[in-house]
């Protein structure tokens, strides 16, 4: 016979030891003696020595009842002791789970074999949430089966298989699986059991209707003591069921069996009841970090972008980093990249009104240090204890320049084009939410090939290394990176995200990675056309003249009715409004792109114009004829433009 722990810890209880120790070596142990040793089976009735029958032989001795019965005592409380244990030990192996699997398999392996020789789990689908209100019809579902594997089975499937065939009836009388699903009858002998919440034995009256609801038509349990039917009631409601089999080489069921059954019952109910909210609460900190961040980075001209987020471990999935790319007028991005203190979901909370607060200072165009300061007072609006760091960049891809402000954040690195690796020497200013700081920007060379690196300090910073040993590491991986592709050619972006977060060991991820990488590809002056025009009636008919001339230039003439079209009627329409001079910039890359600047702070809105009105129709043109379009607010104005594709 193949042996089998009897309890969590993978041995007997101690009760059961002397009587082995007692034994002979060369003695075999019983069939089902492994099984049944923790729980013992019925103790002999105290009066048994005594003996009515006729053959009986009276004690000849003095006092004999009253030892037996001190014998009696004993055993009794030894298997006492022996079902406390077991209990102990079985709550344990159950409490330890943390997920819904886990806690059903420290159940069924807590159960089988030391106390039944089969086990199936029904749980609710779905499973209800807190106060939630469960959906109709209450259906349970079969989670999880297990049960004691025969010698002769052993060459059979793994436990994977082990779980899927179980014996409903006696184990010696084949092997039948139980059904899947089954759906409680309001009333039902089912419904009546489960709502009863105690566990009741197989052959009472109630089960006996039960459990063929329970497992399904045409299944039947083991007669006598042999089945244990344990609703699992969680704090509020029933959430599952529980069946407990035992075969005919062991003894049944006892009375105080009920008992052990109630506690694994209750305690794996508590358990899944903690799982389920865990559950939920893990699912709103997923939730809550991906409407954080950015579902995606924009796509803006003369610049490739890419990003990576880890958090710090399974149990912190909410953290205080984030990074953001935010097209700006002109063909500009900004780039940012931020930590706020702890990990929690006011740290979650707090970072995203920051981000919120960074977009719009954003839109605004305002300078970097500004929109620092800014971010400044209002992280000290939101609390005295709201700290946090933050990076804040500007690249121009016209003119090949980039312009940076920090917030004691870590200093970005530049990766060259040949593969040298630059920590950019960048003024560290004070955390956000300090107060009363100037915050310093300055405006460096951002030559076309080049790869800047703006991280957090969760990449440098561990517990093994502090941060400018890490940004060293950092620097030297960059360079080796750069090494492998040539110095004519920056290594692939996304690749390159990849290999720096190998850089981290098994105990360097103490803190959340927030990492976000721009790969400058500019825009060369011979693609940018540009022009003041100044507000008068003849701008539009000037401003049309110039776009031929551009797009003749460029080898375009195919857009030039359309381009000279919606470049007419948008100058028209900064003209009227504007006092000072108008820009015109016209941008090729791999579309056409116009932009067309005043110094009228108001935006323009499209409406449908009526018949008998003489404008209104320029903004419908360009949405009907142009790819996209738009308007951006300055501090000095604003920015109209609008993009074509090129054939």
């Amino acid at each position: 016979m193949t042996e089998h722990p009897t309890s969590h810890e993978g041995r007997q209880p101690l009760a059961a030891r002397p009587q082995e120790r007692a034994r002979p070596r060369q003695q075999e142990d019983p069939p089902g003696a492994a099984a049944t040793a923790a729980i013992p089976g019925p103790s002999p009735a105290p009066n048994a020595a005594k003996g009515t029958a006729p053959n009986a032989v009276p004690n000849p001795l003095p006092g004999a009842e009253a030892a037996a019965a001190v014998v009696d005592t004993q055993t009794v409380s030894r298997r006492e002791g022996d079902r406390l244990r077991f209990v102990g030990a079985a709550t344990r192996r159950i409490a330890r789970g943390i997920d819904l699997d886990e806690i059903v398999l420290g159940l069924c392996r807590a159960s089988v074999p030391t106390f039944s020789d089969a086990i199936l789990v029904y749980l609710r689908d779905p499973l209800p949430v807190g106060d939630e209100r469960p959906v109709n019809p209450f259906v349970l579902r079969l989670r999880r089966t297990d049960r004691l594997r025969l010698a002769d089975e052993e060459s059979e499937s793994g436990p994977e298989g082990e779980r899927l065939r179980l014996p409903v009836t006696d184990p010696q009388a084949g092997l039948l699986p139980a059904a899947d699903l089954c759906e409680i009858r309001a009333g039902g002998a089912l419904a009546e059991v489960l709502r009863g919440v105690r566990p009741v034995f197989g052959d009472s009256a109630a089960a006996r209707v039960a459990l063929p609801e329970l497992l399904g038509a045409g299944r039947t349990v083991p007669t006598g003591h042999r089945a244990i039917l344990a609703p699992l009631r969680g704090r509020r409601r029933v959430i599952g069921a529980a069946v407990f089999l035992r075969g005919t080489d062991r003894p049944p069921f006892e009375a105080n069996d009920l008992l052990v059954a109630a506690q694994l019952a209750t305690h794996t109910a508590l358990g899944i009841d903690k799982a389920v909210l865990y559950g939920r609460e893990a699912y709103i900190a997923d939730e809550l970090q991906r409407t954080m961040l950015p579902d995606s980075l924009p796509q803006p001209t003369g610049v490739r972008l890419a990003s990576r987020y880890l958090p710090a471990a399974e149990t912190a999935r909410v953290g205080g980093d984030w990074y953001d790319a935010i097209p700006l007028p002109g063909s500009r991005v900004a780039l940012v990249v931020g930590d706020v203190m702890g990990h929690s979901m006011t740290s979650a909370a707090i970072m995203g009104q920051l981000r919120t607060t960074a977009q719009t200072l954003a839109g605004l165009d305002l300078p970097p240090q500004e929109v620092l300061h800014h971010l400044d007072e209002q992280a000290q609006r939101l609390g005295s204890d709201r700290m946090a760091t933050c990076l804040y960049a500007v690249y121009d891809p016209v003119a090949h320049r980039i312009t940076i402000a920090n917030a004691g954040h870590p200093p970005p690195v530049l990766l060259h084009l040949g593969g040298r690796a630059e920590v950019l020497r960048v003024p560290p200013g004070a955390p956000i939410g300090v107060g009363g700081v100037d915050f310093e920007a300055v405006e460096l060379d951002a030559p076309a090939g080049a790869t800047l690196l703006l991280y957090t300090d969760g990449l440098v910073e561990s517990r093994m290394r502090d941060v400018w040993t890490g940004i060293e590491i950092l620097r030297e991986r960059l360079a080796a990176t750069a090494q492998l592709t040539g110095p004519d050619h920056s290594p692939p972006l996304e690749a390159l995200c990849d290999d720096v977060l190998d850089m981290l060991g098994p105990g360097d991820r103490d803190d959340d990675i927030a990492l976000l990488a721009a790969r400058f590809d500019g825009i060369a002056p011979s693609d940018v056309a540009y022009w003041f025009l100044e507000p008068e009636d003849a701008a539009p008919g000037r401003a049309r003249r110039l776009a031929r001339r551009a797009l003749s230039r460029w080898g375009l003439e195919d857009l030039s009715d359309e381009v000279e079209l919606l470049v007419s009627e948008v100058v028209t329409n900064a003209v009227r409004y504007a006092e000072r001079p108008v820009t015109l910039r016209l941008l090729r890359t791999d579309i056409l792109r116009c932009e067309v600047g005043d110094d009228s702070p108001q935006l323009p809105r499209q409406r449908r114009a009526r018949e008998t009105d003489e404008g209104g129709r320029g903004l419908f043109l360009v949405n009907r004829l142009a790819r996209r379009w738009g308007a951006t607010r300055l501090s000095t104005g604003k920015v109209v433009w609008f993009e074509m594709a090129t054939p």
